[in-house]
């Protein structure tokens, strides 16, 4: 059992406040977006005696667990994250294992530098995640149903154009048509979308629906940071979400989504691979991201963890690339789960000790700490905080 450090991102459309804050740390005027645990080689965490995470278990790569070593390979197979967005995200979807595989060879046999800003497929490895909400938090995620889309559009009036962008929608294939037209950047449909932002400060002025307020405020904020993006139409054909503190979604290969505010921990598969298709000064690659993206209607609601023990919830997925448990701290003390793989744990609020053989950890808010696998770990205090895991052990409770 080692204390942890990780990496800070500083993306232009981090926070200023909240990550510092959780953290310890004195704000710099930075954006604070991301802080990053894991083994990560772009900006692997740093354990006590200065040592990165990704060479430690180069070294001691028994520390990951048998089972995670059967299914990956030497590698901690998950990215354990602090995230805080005061700007909206890029819109993007991931690979699955067997895309991001096939797209990572190609890029390479094609000659696509690893540091080429154009490059879409980073490593060969998918990237399933989750984010689950510290406060309040917002994002896109999955398509809703055209027809409800056609109906919450048409609340903010007859606009020119629009109707003749959306006609396919009524197709079998339509999402994906009209998708493919947004995002081809055509001067008609950035004034189509023009108009649709213009009709919707209006609307947010004089309307009262409050479904179609909704969708004009998300036309709004996202005009507010991408002034003429067209891909703002395709963010207002997903869903909306509202996570409350304590709940989360979870995002497989394909799924279109965009963050757009708030404070989370997030956990995803050990990957870099992001298609791209707009909210962003980044590569995108249409095409590509037609090729990736599920272009049908998914459901998209926050769920809480399920208590499998005093203390201890576990967020439900069936990503193989990780597993992750919401820790609170009671006068009872809590035995941590998934004994058999190496694990990462992130105080969150107010303090938790971790208690291996002999050995105690002390963590405040904002610290964390690797534990190796073999070790059972008790945890007491009344903090809060979150445990990270391998997806593969048989044994998730």
């Amino acid at each position: 059992m080692q204390r942890l450090v990780g990496e800070v991102q500083h993306y232009d459309w981090g926070s200023d406040q909240a990550i510092p804050e959780i953290l310890g740390e004195q704000p710099n005027g930075q954006p604070w977006a991301e802080y990053w645990l894991g083994a990560h080689p772009k900006a692997p965490s740093v354990l006590a005696d200065g040592v990165t995470l990704d060479q430690w278990l180069a070294d001691h790569p028994e520390e990951l667990g048998r089972a995670s070593r059967d299914a990956f390979g030497d590698r901690l197979p998950f990215l354990l994250k602090i995230l805080s967005a005061s700007h909206a995200l890029s819109i993007q979807a991931h690979p699955s294992r067997e895309q991001a595989e096939r797209g990572f060879a190609a890029e390479n046999e094609a000659g696509v530098g690893p540091g080429d800003p154009n490059r879409i497929f980073r490593d060969d490895w998918p990237k399933p995640e989750m984010i689950v909400a510290l406060t309040d938090f917002d994002a896109l995620c999955g398509f809703r149903d055209p027809s409800s889309s056609l109906v919450l559009l048409s609340g903010l009036g007859k606009l020119d154009g629009l109707g003749e962008v959306l006609a396919p929608l009524g197709q079998d294939d339509g999402l994906a048509k009209v998708v493919a037209t947004v995002l081809s950047g055509d001067e008609k449909v950035v004034t189509v979308v023009e108009g649709v932002v213009a009709a919707s400060r209006t609307y947010l002025e004089e309307g009262t629906d409050e479904a179609v307020r909704g969708l004009a405020r998300t036309a709004v904020e996202l005009s507010e940071d991408h002034p003429g993006d067209p891909s703002i139409l395709v963010a207002l054909l997903m869903n909306r979400v509202r996570l409350a503190p304590g709940q989360q979604i979870h995002l497989g290969a394909g799924t279109m989504h965009a963050y757009l505010g708030g404070t989370g921990v997030e956990i995803m598969a050990n990957s870099d691979n992001v298609l791209r298709g707009g909210l962003t000064s980044k590569y995108v690659d249409v095409d590509a991201l037609l090729d990736h993206a599920i272009m049908t209607p998914e459901p998209c609601v926050g769920e809480y963890a399920v208590q499998v023990s005093p203390g201890v919830g576990l967020y439900r997925t069936e990503f193989p690339e990780f597993r992750l448990w919401a820790l609170q701290g009671h006068d009872d003390t809590l035995l941590l789960p998934a004994t058999d793989l190496g694990r990462i744990l992130l105080v969150t609020e107010g303090q938790l000790v971790a208690h291996c053989d002999d050995e105690d950890c002390e963590l405040n808010r904002g610290q964390s700490a690797w534990l190796p696998a073999g070790g059972e770990v008790t945890v007491t205090g009344q903090g809060r905080g979150f445990l990270a895991g391998a997806g593969v052990d048989a044994d998730h409770s």
